[in-house]
């Protein structure tokens, strides 16, 4: 697997960024689906990879500069058809990597609540993240939990 800085130009791109959306939709209301568009991902304090297998897209990932010591990880996602291959594992492992390349002290991040997320949740739990409450300019929601780690 590589992982590269993406400009979301491609079409690959854009089809994965959809499904994530979809996915969004699916499992979350509206109000509380903090998702990004590919017009939301190409803002500057935002850095956005795409993990390919060859020529095939399998996930992506972006992380967000919240304050000089603090990211939040952004649009984590596996295609549907790699899944449980370890795409997302490496891909969070290498925006941690990037954050501490940073300085960041700390890196949170917004995921849903509902069952749907459940093995996202276990991910972040197993790399070390602690549930906490809200950060940025989040608010407490019942659809969402907040997660963070301490660098």
């Amino acid at each position: 697997m590589e992982i590269k800085v993406d400009d979301l130009k491609g079409p690959e791109i854009a089809g994965l960024i959809n499904e994530h959306l979809q996915g969004m939709t699916q499992h979350s209301p509206a109000e509380s689906i903090h998702a990004l568009n590919l017009e939301g991902l190409k803002k500057p304090e935002i850095t956005f990879w795409s993990v390919w297998d060859q020529d095939k897209l399998v996930g992506c990932g972006a992380l967000k500069e919240l304050d000089s010591l603090h990211g939040e990880v952004k649009s984590m996602r596996t295609s549907s058809t790699h899944l449980r291959k370890g795409v997302a594992r490496r891909m969070l492992q290498h925006i941690i990597t990037e954050a501490k390349n940073r300085g960041y002290k700390r890196l949170s991040l917004e995921t849903g609540s509902m069952e749907a997320f459940n093995p996202a949740k276990k991910l972040y739990e197993l790399t070390g993240f602690k549930y906490c409450s809200p950060f940025a300019d989040y608010k407490e929601d019942p659809n969402s939990v907040f997660m963070t780690l301490e660098l």
